[in-house]
């Protein structure tokens, strides 16, 4: 069983080595070997295996000038450790190194031939089999290039615990150790590379892309991973298509079409370059131009693709590339490569290729000539030949005189990772042949034999690698075995020299900088087009200017938009915003929204016109009030102030003064204590102003309607009293305003809702409720007073002013009443203008009703400024209400009369005779002209009904009428006691207004018709009381007063003097 096992492996590997012949490998013995996969070719010949006969192996076609200085990189860096003293001594390193020719297929064929060597070796068949030509097992491999082919590779591999360590597979599936248990790289993973690009995406402000990848384990990974990015720095994806070396015709047609008709100019390309290669062939025949191209690392220094040819095309592509290195002494290796080596296979199809001739040992049917002739054939351009006969080679060609990419060794970047990748392996050997048993990596901290070394054992010491490269950097894998590495950010230019496409390097990306620090470019370097500084336009749309906002179209991607003008209260300073910012609560945004200003202040303020109009009116007020108690004050002697109750109109003038100067803390700047002052200031002027006003009414009302005024009367009316009313009254508002102020006290308050771009800094009343009671204390009182001044309104007029305390308190209710609608109705400043024009309005109506008629009559008219006007004004009315009485029972006999016998006879007449049967309304007297200036009286006209009195007074001194008042006394008859009350409570004002001396009080009697016999009489009673507290001049008692009635009547009163 066991020989059987051994033939059976014996004709496998037989069977790999008969793949791969001379001219396909390159070999050398040694003590390790080392396997290593490269791309000499792009790709293999499509051949139809019809399986008529044995499939024979595909050939591979387009030589790679590249790939072969990769793999002389790795020759390179062999040679120069076994060439150290120090890295290995005394040990010999060999390699086996195979055409992958850029597929999985052949891939797999020469990892197939490195398993089975391992297989044999491990099976030790050294006893069984004589093997003269034993080649000793691979313990790494180095490779492969493409991340699709490296996945296959790494697959297998990793059954036999191989390490493999590929220096240009960069996708990053690649890095889960659970399925690639063996896989190392020297190149980053696609994951950094994914990221870079979308940040220079973003750099640019482009938003606005498309995407192409190669349908393999590099490209796919690749974009989707960028998709990613790009999602959270809101790019948008206009297409996404995958592309192979493969495709057939139809397939890359529609992608060019797609390509086409993108409004995308920027599209990002994961993909390596023979994938790439139909695609941009195409697209230079239709002649596409204006894009940009953002290429990986696989393509972007790409001889298939960097050509003078496509540059109109793609001459605007920005790629990333591999951090430079430096290999001294690879420049002269690599001119040292000789048609007729013997370790290399792939030296004669390379010396071929270079200078486009075949060497005459070689067949005319060797794979070299089948493949360059395929290649022509194919139009692929794989050799610099124009003729399909290459011409022999005689082996002395200066390799230097032809430029191709294998001596383009200014920028080496993979060849780097390629000599890294050995250095690495290398590295591992070391750690293994210097290691100290008891500190080894193994179990009880063993260590590996070198000279039984297996590739597992390689492993392990790579996963623990560090060590320090020619650079001066330090190496070591990370847990997922890749090495972290910067990118050159590369854009491609035309050589002004030859024409031909350079690399020009215009920034880097550092992955380990912290985010957002991580690229940098220097923009004045790159060309787009391969001459324009101006950055390409690549959105769905236009940016949006500060001041906007971008607004979504409904069913197009969120790159696509409109552009909509930021809301007022809200800015966006920048371009291309996604939201505007709101502005902060005491700023507006300005008129174009780019910025907040300062909201503009607003409140009744003393400078502007409206509140000087307003404090102009307050200061007259004041101005006038104060006048007129300066009046009132210098003329306080005179029967007029005297009889408009001289002490409390001082308190009355004093609480318009106070209502003036309230309204003027409504103006100006609201702060905490003039909002908690004005309110209660105002109140509490008011009432007071209404309580003198309601006290004065009601006292001459009461006083009036009594029938006979006692000392009860004087003394219930004393002015300690009035002023006490007068007080109680203003406590209660005072209580209001306390309570006000204690529960829930007014504040300044800056109020940001009623308009934007305006702040109004008011008064916040704390409690409408308690605003309400206060104002409707006020009203309540001012419509008392209204009532009692109503009902008094026929009284003498010197007494109370009812008609103008009326028309007063009418102004007043108007004024209040229109306010609350007009205060609920209005907002800001203007709240407090319309309480201050209502405190003016009605505090003006106040003063002028009630003071300025008697100020005019003090300053203009002085002669009805006397005792005698005010006197004759009383006894007027006195006349006219006993006139009314008796005309009442006239009327009222004469019914009886005509009902009892309907006599004939002549109804007795009475004291005063009217044509009219009915009772008028009798309007007040007006004082004649001044009777001779020795005797002081007046007369007046009494008109009532349709007759007309003329009423004709005299005065006398008090002193000589003191008998004449005893003598009627005497003659008082009892029906004086039975009068009407009505005539007694109009007697009552002598004493009680103008405070007759004692002993001066007047009589009155009216004689009547001697017919009736009937006679009225007026009579007072003498009041042993001091005088009042008015203190005003004593009355002059009437000497006599005729009464003539017009109406055919007459009626004389004839007075006694005490």
């Amino acid at each position: 069983m066991t020989s059987y096992s051994c033939c059976l492996i014996l004709l496998l590997f037989t069977w790999s080595t008969a793949a791969y012949g001379p001219n396909q490998r390159a070999q050398k013995k040694g003590d390790i070997i080392l396997g290593g996969l490269f791309p000499i070719h792009f790709g293999v010949a499509a051949k139809d295996q019809d399986l008529k006969s044995r499939p024979e192996s595909v050939e591979c076609i387009r030589y790679n000038f590249r790939g072969f200085r990769w793999l002389q990189a790795m020759i390179f860096a062999i040679e120069e450790i076994n060439s150290s003293p120090t890295l290995l001594p005394n040990m010999t390193l060999g390699y086996r190194i195979f055409d992958t020719c850029n597929t999985v297929s052949k891939a797999l064929e020469a990892t197939l031939s490195f398993v089975a060597q391992n297989k044999i070796d491990s099976l030790n068949l050294d006893e069984f089999c004589n093997c003269s030509e034993h080649i000793p097992s691979t313990i790494a491999v180095v490779g492969a290039t493409g991340s699709g082919i490296s996945t296959a590779v790494a697959n297998l591999l990793g059954l036999f615990y191989i390490p493999q360590v590929s220096y240009a597979s960069s996708s990053r599936l690649l890095s889960n150790k659970n399925q690639f248990k063996s896989f190392l790289r020297t190149i980053p993973n696609d994951e950094h590379q994914a990221t870079a690009m979308a940040d220079i995406i973003e750099y640019f402000r482009w938003n606005w892309v498309g995407t192409i990848a190669a349908d393999d384990d590099y490209g796919r990974p690749g974009i989707e991973k960028f998709r990613e990015e790009a999602e959270e720095r809101d790019i948008c994806i206009d297409f996404s298509e995958l592309i192979s070396q493969y495709s057939d015709e139809e397939e890359i047609q529609q992608v060019v079409e797609v390509i086409q008709n993108s409004t995308a100019r920027v599209i990002v390309v994961f993909s390596s370059g023979p994938d790439l290669e139909p695609l941009i062939k195409e697209i230079v025949r239709r002649n596409i131009t204006g894009k940009i191209w953002l290429a990986s690392e696989a393509w972007a220094s790409s001889s298939l693709i960097a050509m003078p040819e496509f540059f109109r095309v793609i001459g605007s592509t920005i790629g990333f590339a591999l951090k430079a290195g430096q290999i001294p002494g690879f420049r002269e290796f690599l001119q040292k490569v000789h048609p007729k080596s013997t370790n290399n296979g792939f030296a004669k199809e390379f010396w071929e290729e270079t200078f486009n001739c075949y060497l005459p040992d070689g067949s005319k049917n060797s794979p070299a000539s089948t493949s360059f002739h395929k290649g022509h054939e194919e139009g692929l351009g794989a050799g610099n030949g124009t003729s399909a006969f290459r011409p022999p080679c005689t082996g002395d060609e200066n390799i230097t005189s032809v430029e191709t990419p294998y001596m383009d060794y200014t920028h080496l970047r993979i060849s780097y990772n390629v000599y890294l990748a050995v250095y690495s392996i290398a590295h591992a050997l070391q750690d293994i042949y210097t290691c100290t048993p008891g500190k080894g990596l193994f179990t009880n901290g063993s260590c590996a034999d070198i000279k039984k070394v297996e590739a597992w054992q390689v492993l392990k010491h790579l996963r623990h690698l560090n060590f320090t490269n020619n650079m001066g950097e330090q190496v070591d894998f990370d847990e997922f075995g890749d090495l972290v590495g910067n990118y050159s950010i590369i854009n491609w230019h035309l050589s002004p020299e030859d024409g031909s496409v350079v690399f020009e390097e215009v920034g880097h990306y550092n992955v380990y900088a912290k985010k957002g620090e991580r690229l940098f470019i220097n923009e004045n370097k790159i060309l787009w087009g391969g001459f324009s500084k101006e950055v390409p336009f690549s959105n769905c749309s236009r940016d949006c200017l500060p001041g906007t906002r971008k607004g979504i179209i409904e069913g197009e991607p969120t790159c696509c938009f409109e552009c909509v003008d930021c809301p007022d209260g809200e800015y966006s300073d920048e371009t291309d915003a996604s939201a505007c910012d709101k502005c902060p609560e005491d700023y507006w945004s300005n008129e174009n929204h780019t910025s907040c200003i300062p909201k503009q202040i607003e409140f009744l303020a003393w400078t502007e016109p409206f509140g000087i109009a307003l404090t102009l009116f307050a200061v007259l007020g004041i101005f006038l009030t104060s006048f007129v108690l300066g009046v009132f004050t210098k003329f306080r002697n005179t029967p007029i102030v005297k009889a408009t109750n001289r002490e409390l109109s001082y308190l009355l003038l004093f609480s318009l003064l106070c209502c003036f100067s309230s309204s003027l803390f409504f103006i100006g700047e609201p702060q905490n204590w003039t909002c908690r002052l004005r309110q209660p200031a105002f109140g509490i002027s008011f009432v007071l102003c209404i309580s003198c006003i309601l006290v004065k009414t009601n006292r001459v009302l009461l006083v009036f309607e009594a029938k006979i005024p006692t000392s009860l009367h004087r003394k219930w009316w004393g002015l300690n009293l009035q002023f006490l009313l007068v007080f109680l009254c203003t406590f209660v508002q005072i209580v209001i305003c306390v309570i006000w102020l204690y529960t829930a006290p007014p504040s300044s308050y800056r109020n940001h809702e009623l308009e934007d771009e305006i702040i109004f800094i008011t008064c916040h009343e704390g409690s409408l409720m308690a605003l309400g009671f206060l104002i409707g204390y006020t009203c309540l009182l001012a419509a008392i007073c209204f009532f009692f001044a109503f009902k008094s309104r026929k009284l003498p007029e010197n007494f109370n002013e009812a008609k103008f305390i009326t028309f007063s308190m009418l102004i007043f209710f108007i004024v209040w009443i229109s306010f609350i609608p007009a205060y609920a109705s209005t907002y800001g400043k203007f709240v407090s203008a319309v309480e201050v024009i209502a405190i003016l309005a009605a505090s003006f109506g106040l003063l002028a009703c009630i003071f300025f008629n008697k100020v005019y009559i003090i300053l203009f008219k002085p002669s009805r400024n006397t005792i005698e006007e005010v006197r004759c004004s009383t006894a007027a009315h006195a006349f006219k209400v006993a006139a009314r009485a008796t005309l009442r029972r006239s009327n009222v006999s004469r019914k009886r009369s005509n009902s009892l016998g309907g006599s004939t006879g002549s109804t007795p007449s009475s004291s005063i005779s009217s044509k009219s049967n009915h009772e008028d309304p009798f309007p007040l007297p007006a004082c004649a002209e001044r009777q001779r200036q020795q005797q002081r009286g007046c007369k007046q006209k009494v008109s009532f009904g349709s007759g007309t009195v003329t009423l004709s007074l005299s005065f006398e001194e008090p002193q000589k009428n003191a008998m004449a008042n005893r003598n009627a006394k005497r003659r008082n008859s009892l029906e004086a006691q039975n009068s009407d009350d009505s005539l007694m409570r109009h007697r009552a004002l002598l004493p009680l207004q103008i405070n007759e001396p004692l002993g001066a009080e007047p009589s009155f009697q009216a004689a009547s018709s001697p017919e009736t016999s009937s006679q009225e009489s007026v009579v007072g009673d003498k009041k042993e009381e001091g005088p009042s507290p008015e203190a005003e001049p004593s009355l002059p008692s009437v000497n006599s007063r005729n009464f003539i009635g017009t109406g055919g009547g007459s009626v004389t009163e004839n007075t006694v003097h005490s």
